[in-house]
C-alpha cells in the first residue's frame, strides 16, 4: 500500500485527497499547507493528518487548535510519492525539495512541461509514466483536449483541429477576490497555449487553439472545428467518441443548454461540490459536414484532472501497470459510468 502525501489543500488538493481516500491500493499519507482557515478545517473534520509547510505556519494552526503532526519534511519522509497541489509556481520551486529527499512527485498543468520532462494523460501515455520520477498531469483544458481528440484519432478520423476556449475567469471561491466583469479578454498570442500544451503529451497532434477569458467562474466552453481523414457519419463520430469513458454525451434538448444547468445535473447525481470529472460532450449539437466535423463541450476546471492525477499516482509508483485497468479502477471510485 502506497503512502500517498498531497501537498497544497486548495480547490485541487482537496478533491486529489478525497479521490486518494476512495481508493483500496493507495494510502493517504497526510496533507500540508500553510493555511490556518476553514479550508484546512476541513481537512481536520475529516481526520487526515495535518502537516505545516513552514515553522511559522505550524505555529499559526497550533494557535487556531489545528494538531500539527509534523513538518513538509516529515511528511516526506513518510511517503512514497507526493501529489503537489499548490498554486502556480510554488510547485516549481518545490520541485528541488523533493528531488533532496528522493521524493516521486506530480505536478499540474500550471507549471510547465520542462519542469518534469513528462506530462501526462491517462488515456494516452500511460505506460510512458510508469515508474518515473515525476510528471505532470496537464491542465483542465488541455484535459479535454486530449480526450477527445485522442478519441477521433483512435477511430482514424482526425486529420487536424482548430478550437476556441471560452475560459472562466477565475475559481468560482474566489470570484470575490478578482477576475474580469463585464468585458472578455482575448489571449493575444495564437496559438494559444492548450494547443502546444497538448502536443507535450502526443507531438502529433496538428492542433491550433484560441482562447477568451470570459466573466464567469463555473467552467470552460470549447467550440471545435476537426478536419476529418474521410467524409464520416455523425453515428462514426459519435461511436469514436464513447470510446472515452470520460466523455460524456449530453443533450441540449433535455435542458442542458449552458454550464450552470450542466453543474446542476452533477449536483443532482450526487457528484461531491457537483463535480464533473467527464468532458460534457452535446451529442445533438455535433454536426458533420463531410470531412468536417462541428462539436462543442463543457470542462469542469476544479474536477477534470482528478481521475488522471489518480492514474497518475499509480504509473509513477508501478501500483497497475495496465492503463485500462487503472482507468477502470478510477472510474469506478469516482462514480463515472
Amino acid at each position: 500500500m502506497k503512502e500517498i502525501g498531497v501537498i497544497g489543500y486548495g480547490v485541487i488538493g482537496k478533491r486529489v485527497a478525497d479521490a486518494i481516500k476512495l481508493q483500496d491500493d493507495m494510502k493517504l499519507s497526510g496533507v500540508c499547507d500553510i493555511i490556518s482557515d476553514w479550508r484546512i478545517q476541513n481537512a481536520v473534520r475529516k481526520e487526515y493528518d495535518i502537516y505545516a509547510a513552514t515553522e511559522e505556519a505550524a505555529n499559526d494552526m497550533d494557535s487556531k487548535g489545528i494538531s500539527v503532526k509534523g513538518s513538509l519534511q516529515e511528511l516526506l519522509k513518510k511517503s512514497d510519492l507526493v501529489v503537489d497541489c499548490t498554486p502556480k509556481k510554488i510547485a516549481a520551486q518545490n520541485v528541488v525539495i523533493y528531488k533532496e529527499q528522493n521524493i516521486k512527485f506530480i505536478l499540474h498543468g500550471g507549471e510547465k512541461h520542462e519542469t518534469t520532462g513528462h506530462s501526462f494523460s491517462a488515456e494516452n501515455n500511460y505506460k510512458s509514466a510508469l515508474n518515473l520520477n515525476a510528471t505532470r498531469v496537464v491542465s483542465c483544458n488541455t484535459t479535454s483536449i486530449l480526450r477527445t481528440l485522442t478519441a477521433l484519432k483512435r477511430a482514424d478520423l482526425l486529420d487536424y483541429a482548430r478550437g476556441t476556449l471560452l475560459r472562466r475567469a477565475t475559481d468560482p471561491w474566489e470570484s470575490h477576490l478578482g477576475g474580469i466583469m463585464n468585458t472578455m479578454v482575448p489571449e493575444r498570442d495564437i496559438p494559444s497555449h492548450q494547443g502546444p500544451d497538448a502536443q507535450s503529451v502526443d507531438p502529433d497532434l496538428d492542433v491550433i487553439t484560441t482562447a477568451i477569458k470570459v466573466p464567469q467562474t463555473l467552467s470552460h466552453l470549447h467550440y471545435w472545428n476537426v478536419k476529418l481523414k474521410k467524409q464520416a457519419s455523425k453515428e462514426e463520430v459519435l461511436n469514436a467518441f464513447k470510446t472515452s469513458s470520460r466523455i460524456k454525451l449530453i443533450q441540449y434538448d433535455q435542458g442542458l443548454v449552458s454550464n450552470n444547468t450542466i453543474k446542476e445535473m452533477f449536483l443532482d447525481m450526487g457528484r461531491p461540490w457537483g463535480d464533473m470529472y467527464e468532458v460534457a460532450l452535446w451529442e445533438d449539437m455535433l454536426k458533420v459536414v463531410g470531412d468536417e466535423l462541428f462539436y462543442a463541450y463543457v470542462v469542469d476546471n476544479q474536477a477534470i484532472v482528478i481521475p488522471e492525477t489518480i492514474d497518475a499516482i499509480r504509473a509513477l509508483t508501478g501500483i497497475e501497470t495496465d492503463p485500462n485497468k487503472s482507468i477502470e479502477k478510477t472510474n469506478e471510485s469516482l462514480g463515472i459510468k
